[in-house]
């Protein structure tokens, strides 16, 4: 290694907006190179992402830019897609240079896993990046507009959301918000909008208890989603889908909430991977790198029973930091710290003033629940960028 260690991380999100921030606080000047490779000059909280994909919230409201979140004199932030990373040269390849490391840090973020379904890379949208929210809202606001222009203009307003995990459900209770406003807006009736949950599981939001799906089963269908559970799409065609029933859908908007993989790039670096996450040691690096860590979505960690946790953005978050501080531990040869998650609680929005939450022991449900929704968003925009960064973005009604 050269006199002064050269940090690469790829990725600004959850875990690489963290690891960044956690490493310009704790090492000196001049003890390390540090360079975020991101491919947009802002961060994005991926947890907001199914409002403005709604149209219940401004796109603004869930980037920051990362400028605003790093200080540009102790890391140099590169503005790049990644195109490959040679693990036995030492090199990231971008698609306008090429960086060398000594330590390298892995948080690409993670890609829809579509599980093979025939059609579904091709014909649903997905809610994955800020480009694709916008995508995915104004493709809303045409259907409605197309509406009344058609002779057969039923699957403008018939709605499929794949998935009935954290961002399908957020997802649907966000659309069911916006519909009456969309239909006072286009003269359409309310009553002839349909939208579907489609899920191939038995049950919603698993992690969940049995008695909280069920009251959001019950806020959301009174709010107009019809749930199709333990029901698969077997194929997705460019007006709708075919579930595995035989029955088929027509559908002019099919967004697809239903799985997330690690990044292909990972997986073309040769390391040895599930569905495109990495079963990392307990200090977060890859099996056989000493100096590669991998966190998010490209990570894979198990439990004491032995299944994977979800990659979360509060699993990400504490990763970040665990990372981070085992880097510096390892530049200044000194013991690394064993990552454990330790989880926070759980909750989900089920649109406004409604939502389910479980803390520790306990459960809530309803207006509680919202309200604790908008304490852990609070939470995240104070830890990245302190009270004034809480002022510009917060959500306190």
């Amino acid at each position: 290694m050269s006199s002064i260690p050269k940090i690469v991380i790829l990725g600004a999100g959850y875990g690489g907006i963290l690891t960044a921030q956690r490493l310009q606080k704790e090492l000196n000047y001049n003890e390390a190179d540090v360079t975020l490779v991101n491919r947009h000059d802002y961060h994005y909280i991926t947890t907001h992402l199914h409002m403005p994909a709604a149209g219940t919230d401004s796109i603004e409201n869930t980037r920051v830019s990362i400028s605003k979140l790093i200080d540009e004199f102790k890391i140099d932030l590169v503005k790049s897609s990644v195109q490959e990373i040679r693990l036995h040269d030492k090199k990231v390849i971008l698609e306008d240079g090429t960086l060398s490391y000594d330590y390298l840090v892995i948080g690409l973020g993670g890609e829809p896993e579509t599980f093979g379904i025939p059609g579904l890379a091709e014909h649903a949208m997905t809610i994955r990046s800020i480009n694709s929210v916008r995508l995915i809202r104004e493709h809303i606001e045409y259907q409605f507009a197309l509406y009344k222009n058609e002779r057969r203009p039923q699957e403008r307003i018939n709605f499929v959301v794949g998935g009935a995990g954290f961002s399908g459900i957020e997802f649907v209770a966000e659309l069911a918000d916006r519909i009456p406003r969309l239909c006072k807006e286009y003269d359409v009736d309310p009553t002839l909008v349909n939208i579907y949950n489609v899920e191939a599981a038995p049950a919603a939001l698993p992690g969940f208890a049995p008695e909280l799906v069920e009251y959001a089963m019950n806020v959301l269908e009174k709010k107009g989603v019809t749930f199709k559970m333990g029901i698969a799409i077997k194929e997705c065609l460019p007006g709708g889908v075919v579930l595995n029933n035989g029955e088929e859908i027509r559908a002019a908007t099919v967004v697809w909430t239903g799985g997330i993989r690690g990044n292909r790039l990972v997986e073309a670096a040769g390391f040895e991977t599930m569905r495109g996450r990495v079963k990392v040691d307990e200090y977060l690096r890859a099996p056989g790198y000493e100096n590669i860590y991998i966190i998010g979505d490209n990570s894979l960690i198990f439990n004491e029973e032995g299944r994977p946790y979800p990659p979360t953005a509060q699993m990400a978050m504490q990763q970040g930091v665990c990372c981070a501080q085992n880097i510096v531990a390892a530049i200044r040869d000194k013991s690394m710290r064993k990552f454990e998650f330790s989880n926070k609680g759980t909750v989900a929005s089920l649109g406004r003033g409604e939502g389910i939450a479980v803390v520790g022991d306990k459960k809530y449900q309803g207006w509680k629940a919202a309200q604790l929704k908008k304490l852990v968003d609070l939470r995240y925009l104070f830890i990245i960028g302190g009270i004034p960064l809480v002022l510009k973005k917060g959500r306190f009604l």
